[in-house]
C-alpha cells in the first residue's frame, strides 16, 4: 500500500488487501470532513456513471498514486472498494454529502445522461427511427388500393374486407375467451381471481425497492400523491421514491415543495430534449435509483398499503425468469359518470380475467403502465424503455418475452382515476392505440426473428392481441353495419355474398358481442363490483369510442408519432376510499 502525505488527512486509504475500521467515530480527530477537491472526470467515467449515481460516488483529482473518492457513508465506500480499486487502483475515502455528489455529477454529465436516456433501447427494436412520411406513403398507398378495388372490383373488395374483419373478430374473441376461461378455472380452484398468500418476509430479507413516479403539470394531484405513497407499509430505509419532473415544470415542483417531502422521497429533474415522454423520463431517472426492484406509479395512483410487501414476497418466491410483476388496476371514481362505469368494466375484464389467464398460459402480456415491477438487472439487460414509444409498457412486455423472461400477476390492487369525459378519454385511448401500432410494426421488422424468439404460440398471440385488436378497432364500422342485416334492413353485402354466408357472418358477429358482454359481466361479478353488472349493456355505447380513437391514432402516426397526449389528473369529484376515513376496508382486494 502506498503511503503518501497530503495537506488534508485522508481517513481511509485502500490498496490491495486493505481493511477499514468502521467502528471508529466518523471524522473523529482525523480531519474526515473533507468537502473540497475537484472531480476527476476521467475517473468518473472509469467507474461508470450508473455506479456513481446509484451509490453517490465521486472520484476526486489525485495528487499521487491514491485516488480520493467522495462518498457520504464510509460503509458504502467499503462495500464498493473492490470495484473502485479494479478501476482506479488504490483509493481513499472523502466525506461529501449525497446531494452535493449528485449535483456535481449532473453538472459534469447531465447533457450526456439526457441524450443517453433517448437511445437506451437497441435500434432494431426501437421506434425512434419511425418516419411519419414513410407511414403516410404506406397508409396512403393502402387507401388508394382499397379505393380502386371498391370502384372497379367491388366483389373482391367486400370479400377481402369481410374475410379480414371476420378473421380478426374471431381471433381476438377466441383469445380473450381463452384468457377468461383460464382465469375462471383458476378462481374456481383457488377461490380468488389472482393467486396470493398472506405470508410476510422477514425484515432483514426485504429488498430495496425504487419507485419511479413520472409527473408533468400535476398541480392538482402532487400533494395527494405524496400522502398516498406515505401510506405504503414498507421499511423507509429500503424505500427509494423518485418523483420525476420535466425541465420547466415549475407548477408541479412548487406543489411538491409545499407537500414537504420525506427523506425517502426526492425529486429528479429531467433535462429538456427532442422528445418529452414518460419512458424517456424513466430511463433518465433509473440511473438515480438504488433499488434492486423497480416499480412504476402514475400521479393519480392510490396503491394498497401492503402492495410492496406482496411484490417483494412474490419476487422472492418466483424463479429467476420471472422478471416482471403486474398488479391489478382499478378505479376509485367508477360511480362518477357512465363513462367511468364503463371504463371500470373494461379494466376489470382486462386486468382481472383476460390478461391473468393469458399470462398463466404463457402468452406475451402487454403490460400496464403503472403498478408494474421489474427486477432491475433484467430491465437494464434488455435496454430499459423505448423513449420514443408512447405505449412503452406494451413494447416492454414484448421485449421481455423475446429475451426469455416471464411476467406474472400479483394479488394487489392500485386504484386510479378514470377519465370521466369523452374527449380526454379519446385522447388517452388514441395514444395507447398509436403505441400498440408502433410496437407491432417495430417488432415485425424482422418477423422470422420474432417467431424464433417467441415460438409459434406466443408469436400468434402477439398477432392477435396487438395487430388483431388494432384491425378490430379500425374495421369496427364495417362490423357494426351487420346490425342492419339482423334488423332486416338493406346492406351492400347482400349484393356480394349468398344469403347463407351473410347469415353465418351475422351469427358470428352476434355471438362475439354476446361473449364480450358476458366476459364483462363475469369480471364484475364480485361483491365489490357487482353493482356494475347492470351497466354492462351500456358497453355498446362505450366500445365505439375505441374505433374513433383508432382513426385519430392513425393520423398521429403520420403527423405526431412521438407526441404524448397528456391525460389531466385530479379533475374527478370522488375521493379514493383509502383517503376517506368513513370508507370500510375492501373485503375482496383482488
Amino acid at each position: 500500500m502506498h503511503v503518501l502525505t497530503f495537506r488534508r488527512p485522508l481517513p481511509l486509504v485502500l490498496g490491495a488487501g486493505a481493511r477499514v475500521d468502521l467502528d471508529r467515530p466518523e471524522g473523529a480527530a482525523r480531519g474526515e470532513t473533507a468537502h473540497g477537491g475537484r472531480a476527476d472526470v476521467r475517473a468518473l467515467d472509469r467507474i461508470g456513471l450508473e455506479t456513481a449515481l446509484r451509490n453517490r460516488l465521486l472520484p476526486l483529482e489525485s495528487a499521487g498514486a491514491v485516488t480520493p473518492v467522495a462518498c457520504a457513508d464510509p460503509r458504502d465506500f467499503h462495500r464498493l472498494a473492490p470495484h473502485l480499486r479494479s478501476r482506479l487502483g488504490p483509493v481513499s475515502w472523502r466525506r461529501k454529502s449525497a446531494r452535493a455528489i449528485e449535483a456535481e455529477i449532473l453538472r459534469l454529465r447531465a447533457p450526456y445522461l439526457a441524450r443517453r436516456a433517448e437511445c437506451r433501447t437497441p435500434t432494431p427494436v426501437s421506434c425512434r427511427s419511425w418516419s411519419g412520411c414513410a407511414t403516410a406513403h404506406v397508409l396512403g398507398g393502402g387507401l388508394l388500393i382499397a379505393l380502386g378495388l371498391a370502384l372497379f372490383a367491388p366483389l373482391v373488395f367486400f370479400t377481402l374486407i369481410a374475410f379480414w374483419a371476420v378473421l380478426t373478430l374471431l381471433g381476438v374473441t377466441t383469445l380473450r375467451l381463452i384468457g377468461t376461461l383460464t382465469s375462471l378455472r383458476w378462481a374456481r380452484r383457488t377461490g380468488v381471481w389472482v393467486s396470493h398468500r398472506q405470508d410476510r418476509m422477514a425484515l432483514r430479507d426485504l429488498p430495496t425497492i425504487s419507485l419511479l413516479v413520472p409527473l408533468f403539470d400535476e398541480l392538482d394531484i402532487a400533494g395527494r400523491l405524496v400522502a398516498r405513497l406515505s401510506q405504503l407499509d414498507y421499511p423507509r430505509d429500503r424505500l427509494d421514491v423518485c418523483l420525476i419532473l420535466e425541465a420547466g415544470d415549475l407548477r408541479t415542483e412548487a406543489a411538491l415543495r409545499h407537500a414537504e417531502l420525506p427523506g425517502w422521497m426526492r425529486i429528479v429533474h429531467v433535462p429538456p430534449g427532442p422528445v418529452r415522454t414518460k419512458p424517456r423520463a424513466m430511463n433518465y431517472a433509473l440511473d438515480f435509483s438504488a433499488g434492486e426492484i423497480i416499480g412504476i406509479y402514475d400521479a393519480e395512483d392510490c396503491p394498497a398499503r401492503d402492495q410492496l410487501r406482496k411484490v417483494a414476497l412474490a419476487f422472492h418466491r418466483a424463479p429467476p425468469d420471472v422478471a416482471c410483476l403486474q398488479g391489478v388496476l382499478d378505479f376509485y371514481n367508477a360511480h362518477e359518470t357512465w363513462l367511468t362505469r364503463c371504463f371500470s368494466i373494461d379494466y376489470a375484464a382486462w386486468f382481472r380475467l383476460v390478461l391473468p389467464g393469458l399470462s398463466r398460459l404463457g402468452f406475451v402480456i402487454p403490460l400496464g403502465g403503472t403498478t408494474v415491477f421489474f427486477r432491475r438487472r433484467a430491465l437494464e439487460d434488455l435496454g430499459r424503455w423505448d423513449a420514443h414509444n408512447v405505449t412503452e409498457d406494451a413494447d416492454l412486455g414484448v421485449r421481455l418475452a423475446r429475451h426469455g423472461f416471464r411476467c406474472q400477476f400479483v394479488a394487489t390492487v392500485t386504484e386510479e382515476e378514470a377519465t370521466s369525459r369523452i374527449w380526454p378519454w379519446l385522447k388517452q385511448r388514441s395514444r395507447w392505440i398509436k403505441g400498440y401500432a408502433m410496437t407491432w410494426a417495430v417488432h415485425m421488422r424482422a418477423p422470422r426473428q420474432l417467431l424464433a424468439d417467441l415460438g409459434p404460440k406466443r408469436f400468434l398471440g402477439v398477432q392477435l392481441l396487438i395487430f388483431g385488436t388494432l384491425s378490430h378497432f379500425l374495421l369496427a364500422p364495417f362490423l357494426w353495419s351487420f346490425w342492419l342485416i339482423l334488423l332486416g334492413l338493406p346492406h351492400p353485402i347482400r349484393e356480394v355474398f349468398a344469403p347463407s354466408v351473410i347469415v353465418a357472418i351475422a351469427i358470428l358477429f352476434f355471438t362475439a358481442e354476446v361473449l364480450t358482454l358476458l366476459t364483462a359481466a363475469l369480471s364484475v361479478a364480485t361483491p365489490r363490483h357487482s353493482w356494475l353488472i347492470k351497466w354492462v349493456p351500456v358497453m355498446h355505447l362505450y366500445y365505439p369510442l375505441a374505433a374513433l380513437a383508432s382513426w385519430k391514432s392513425l393520423i398521429e402516426l403520420i403527423w405526431r408519432p412521438f407526441f404524448w397526449d397528456k391525460t389531466a389528473h385530479g379533475k374527478g369529484r370522488v375521493t379514493p376510499p383509502s383517503e376517506d376515513p368513513t370508507s370500510p376496508p375492501d373485503p375482496h382486494p383482488a
